[in-house]
């Protein structure tokens, strides 16, 4: 039988982990572009999250021959007219950077016109039909005043989510997954596996 195989088109060891959580009881081997020894950096140049992840897929299938998923997220405040958005990567060198600009340019924002929420849009390629798949998720909360938490990575330190009167750096990876964009992402993805199209 042949093995269902997926690259999942990141250097993020942090997303990559979160990802494969979700993923590793349905698929046979799933690897990251560290995992296969790939450098090659897809440009995000694309105008939305959906055109970004699809470019990524896309190059990443193309190179390997093999099934891809790729991502593209970001964190849309609303007293920021929606950024950082579609630049949230680009929005610092480091999470440290991007979390203590935000902060920055929210200083003197009260609480109740904090309101943020994280999107993700997952690509899935497959480069013997040249089909792609898209698949949506999203996340409400509030940018908190300080960060809190250790666990995550990006601006999970800073997103309060009400609901749960955590940030997400406080929950666990499987906490997490439940909830997050990505997550709600992967769950969809998850149902298109169940289809067998391997």
């Amino acid at each position: 039988m042949k093995k269902r195989r997926l690259i999942i088109a990141t250097h993020n060891k942090g997303k990559f982990n979160e990802m494969k959580m979700v993923l590793k009881d349905h698929l046979d081997e799933i690897y990251s572009l560290q995992d296969i020894n790939d450098h090659y950096r897809v440009e995000e140049d694309g105008p939305s999250y959906v055109e970004n992840a699809m470019k990524k897929a896309r190059k990443i299938g193309e190179r390997w021959g093999l099934f891809t998923l790729a991502d593209d997220s970001g964190l849309e405040v609303k007293s920021l007219g929606g950024r950082p958005g579609i630049y949230s990567s680009r929005y610092g060198k480091t999470d440290e950077e991007r979390i203590e600009r935000l902060l920055l340019e929210l200083a003197g924002i009260p609480e109740e016109q904090r309101d943020a929420v994280f999107k993700a849009y997952l690509a899935f390629y497959m480069p013997e039909q040249e089909r792609s798949y898209i698949f949506y998720g999203y996340l409400k909360g509030y940018i908190s005043f300080e960060k809190k938490g250790t666990k995550g990575f990006g601006f999970d330190p800073v997103f309060y989510v009400p609901s749960l009167k955590k940030h997400l750096a406080e929950l666990t990876a499987e906490e997490k997954n439940k909830i997050s964009h990505r997550g709600r992402a992967l769950t969809a993805f998850k149902d298109f596996l169940a289809g067998s199209i391997f």
